[in-house]
């Protein structure tokens, strides 16, 4: 579970910074505080499914990809 931890923090930080975009962009996307979205990328607070799944849409990955369950950053068609 902890290399999943440090995997996810590290992967939507990845995810964040190759759109060039602020923590604060991001945390205005998710309605939440820039310091909880930080949080999330330090690891020091678990994401919510909720907030995971708003971070797949917006970068345009599955939720699979930044849990780090997969390398295929392509989401899963929807239903």
């Amino acid at each position: 579970m902890l290399i999943s931890v440090i995997s996810m923090k590290l992967r939507i930080k990845d995810l964040r910074e190759d759109k060039d975009l602020t923590q604060q962009q991001v945390a205005d996307h998710l309605m939440c505080d820039q310091s909880l979205y930080s949080k999330y990328e330090r690891g020091e607070r678990a994401l919510p499914l909720e907030l995971a799944e708003k971070l797949a849409d917006f970068y345009g990955v599955s939720v699979d990809y930044l849990l780090c369950r997969t390398n295929t950053e392509k989401p899963y068609p929807k239903k």
